[in-house]
């Protein structure tokens, strides 16, 4: 059933024209979105408690994509988040197969159903994130029957063991420009992020950078 679900839309939405991932937002003003993923892992799945107090101590307006597994390990948590008001909640696939692109059409859409987000959340998911940023033209046309592929600028590097947060504040903040959609983990697979974001937020609005969610951004475009 979830399935004929997100199949039906999709072919009610098939003659929209694609629009290509996404990889920036629109405009030349100095906006960027803070995007993380929580996909699952081989550990106890849970957000990053490091990341996740920053934002909401902050309340920094944020993306999460977020695949259904590591949604079904933790939907009090998020149904919690997305009343919050400045935490965006979209689609991260169900499994987080880092292959989409092997996938038959009829695999690639059972991977793209929001249907537990949705009830989660008490809304649709409007945008997906390729896992590991993988697709091809099928896999990218069958995404944009029913949604808008939001991926981001440039890696930031987080998830990489060597990768030490002074590092990953060095490359962030050397690369970043207006316009930019970073992205970070919280599922705990950002390993210097807890310890890097305060002050890359810091220097990000010391330069007159704003923060913005995906839907704010694009919704209106």
């Amino acid at each position: 059933m979830r399935l004929l679900t997100t199949l039906g839309l999709c072919l009610l939405l098939a003659g929209q024209a694609q629009a290509g991932v996404i990889t920036r937002l629109p405009g030349n003003g100095k906006v960027v979105a803070l995007t993380f993923d929580a996909c699952p892992t081989k550990k106890p799945q849970h957000f990053d408690a490091s990341v996740l107090d920053f934002i909401e101590r902050e309340k920094l307006p944020v993306t999460l994509f977020i695949s259904e597994r590591f949604a079904r390990a933790t939907a009090g948590e998020i149904k919690r988040l997305c009343a919050l008001g400045f935490i965006e909640i979209e689609n991260h696939s169900v499994s987080h197969n880092n292959h989409m692109e092997r996938l038959t059409d009829g695999d690639a859409l059972k991977e793209m159903d929001d249907s537990y987000l949705a009830g989660l959340t008490g809304r649709k998911t409007k945008f997906f994130r390729f896992p590991a940023g993988s697709f091809d033209n099928r896999t990218l046309a069958l995404a944009e029957r029913c949604f808008r592929v939001v991926h981001w600028s440039f890696p930031s590097g987080d998830f990489d063991t060597a990768m030490t947060p002074q590092e990953l504040s060095r490359e962030v903040l050397t690369r970043v420009r207006p316009g930019s959609i970073l992205i970070f983990h919280i599922n705990g697979n950002g390993h210097g992020t807890g310890k890097a974001l305060p002050g890359i937020v810091e220097a990000l609005k010391a330069k007159g950078y704003r923060f913005v969610k995906i839907e704010d951004a694009l919704d209106s475009k």
